[in-house]
């Protein structure tokens, strides 16, 4: 038996989707287990290209089981949209390749009604939300003020529970933001409407899960976002609200006896952030620009131009411990190309003093960065398959970086295509 979570070692962004769709063909069950349609997993394969929210990135293998679990954010609305997006582009997804936990609980519409006050009456203090109502439903949540999936087959007890957290939600809507109140007419119509369309797939995954393993499948447990979002372990405050550590996957699947026998983290070979808060190595102006350009980064769920800026070690190295991984994919490593010298951030300065160590939170704002300096290879890698084809200078990036953050670097990755990458 094998089990393997795929995370991401910074701020998220990193190619988490593309690493699962590759090493898919090797499990037989991918279950996304945090996190909500905040964030987006993009791939790219002899399908079509494809910006995943919320379905999980193994869909696209035949004879894959997909988990959406109870540590999901399950926003019904967006979920069937964009399943609806995603079978019309040929993939089917039917109650046997996709399954939602029943003990997920449900992200409301006043969720995202909420996420987008308050970002509004923080201004220019926001956390840099998505507007997803990601905050305000991990906070009802922890409050005991959610609906589980499951309660769509109980319609009258769900009814009544509806309408108890309604009344509550109506006084934060009217009194602290002056909005318009919900009715549980529009509340229950939203629920009728898409509720119905995705009571097929909700069932016990966790039954699912336990058996799958007694039975010796190979699972893979799907993170989204960052080590550097994470809600305990992050840049606090401008973190996802949930955990996005390996630790959680047997808590936020549903196999809580799960035991990973492999983390793969994913490192860009360049660091991007989308979204606020302190990005010690972030580049502005036409240097920074060409990098955007040259590595097309914008946002999957939002299509905001991402901050961008050299790899950092320093984070790097933090997010390889936190994630406890085992392998380090490298993805993007053909975007560098066309630096002559590549720079690196191989350490921070922090008043006054040269550290390796990511500082707590309350420092990063004072944090500089000190780089250093290797040569590019300066030709087009994006058609190699084999470690040995690589520029010499290719792969003594590689090994720097491997010997840096103290992790084995296993994959690399040359372009978006499924099979645009070299096994070391």
């Amino acid at each position: 038996m094998s089990n393997c979570a795929i995370v991401g070692i910074n701020w998220g962004d990193e190619g988490k989707g593309r690493m699962v769709d590759l090493l898919t063909q090797d499990y037989d069950v991918v279950v996304r287990y945090q996190g909500g349609g905040n964030a987006g997993h993009t791939v790219e394969n002899e399908m079509g290209k494809f910006a995943l929210h919320l379905l999980p990135s193994g869909i696209f293998r035949d004879g894959v089981v997909n988990i959406l679990g109870n540590g999901v954010a399950v926003d019904l609305e967006n979920l069937w949209t964009e399943m609806e997006t995603v079978m019309a582009q040929g993939v089917a997804l039917t109650p046997d390749n996709l399954k939602i936990s029943d003990r997920a609980s449900l992200l409301l519409p006043w969720h995202r009604d909420l996420d987008g006050l308050e970002e509004a009456r923080l201004k220019d203090k926001k956390y840099g939300s998505t507007k997803q109502g990601i905050a305000p439903f991990y906070s009802d949540k922890y409050q005991k003020k959610t609906v589980l999936a499951g309660e769509l087959f109980y319609p009258e007890q769900l009814k009544e529970r509806l309408k108890d957290i309604m009344e509550w939600k109506n006084l934060t809507l009217t009194q602290v933001y002056g909005a318009e109140p919900y009715t549980l007419e529009k509340i229950m119509a939203w629920i009728d409407e898409f509720g119905s369309k995705l009571k097929p797939y909700i069932q016990d995954t966790g039954a699912f899960l336990r058996k799958a393993q007694a039975e010796g499948k190979h699972i893979l447990f799907e993170a989204q976002l960052g080590a550097l979002r994470d809600l305990d372990y992050g840049i606090v405050p401008y973190t996802t609200s949930s955990n996005a550590i390996a630790s959680y996957a047997p808590v936020g699947s549903g196999l809580t006896t799960a035991k990973l026998d492999k983390v793969v983290g994913v490192v860009k070979a360049y660091s991007t952030c989308v979204g606020e808060g302190p990005f010690t190595c972030e580049w502005f102006g036409p240097e920074a620009d060409k990098l955007r350009e040259a590595g097309f980064e914008y946002g999957a769920k939002t299509g905001r131009p991402r901050r961008v800026g050299p790899l950092d070690i320093v984070a790097t190295r933090y997010g390889v411990q936190i994630q406890g991984a085992t392998d380090i994919a490298l993805t993007k490593m053909d975007i560098l190309s066309y630096m002559d010298k590549i720079p690196v951030c191989a350490h921070y300065k922090v008043n006054g003093e040269i550290t390796d160590d990511f500082p707590f939170p309350s420092a990063l704002g004072i944090a500089e960065p000190v780089y250093e300096y290797v040569d590019g290879w300066g030709t087009d890698i994006s058609g190699i398959r084999n470690w040995e084809d690589l520029p010499e200078n290719a792969q003594k990036y590689v090994e720097m970086v491997e010997k840096a953050i103290g992790c084995h670097i296993t994959y690399v990755s040359v372009g978006p295509e499924r099979d645009a990458y070299i096994k070391r």
